[in-house]
């Protein structure tokens, strides 16, 4: 599986911290297949990502720290479900804040879902069969 980190930061908009319609912190925003990662720990030394997606290797996605104590990391992901968590300073953290938390080997593992956008837009606009008897 092609993984690709991407680490272009629009520091300053709203979209950038992850807020949702009303205006909620959402730690985890997926737009197409791009999945942005924020991780706030603002006396964290080092911080990385690690998942399903990188088979575990804490030290392969850096997450970068923005001035406001939040840690982040875009990570281009294939349409499908992933277990995550993320290593501050050697010690695991689960993200309680992301699409949903499952029983992994070594405790709670936070999940992250990519969803196929062109088969949920095509589901969306198909108006369901109706026959009468």
């Amino acid at each position: 599986m092609m993984m690709r980190t991407d680490f272009r930061h629009p520091y300053h908009s709203a979209q950038s911290l992850g807020h949702g319609r009303q205006g909620k912190l959402h730690m985890v925003t997926v737009d197409g297949n791009t999945a942005e990662f924020k991780f706030f720990r603002p006396q964290a030394r080092v911080v990385h990502l690690a998942g399903e997606f990188n088979r575990w290797r804490s030290g392969e996605v850096p997450m970068i720290k923005g001035r406001d104590g939040y840690w982040w990391a875009r990570v281009h992901l294939p349409v499908g479900e992933f277990k995550f968590r993320y290593c501050a300073d050697g010690e695991w953290f689960t993200d309680y804040a992301a699409f949903g938390i499952e029983m992994g080997r070594f405790g709670l593992e936070s999940v992250v879902r990519v969803v196929d956008t062109d088969f949920a837009v095509s589901m969306r606009n198909e108006s369901p069969a109706v026959t009468a008897a």
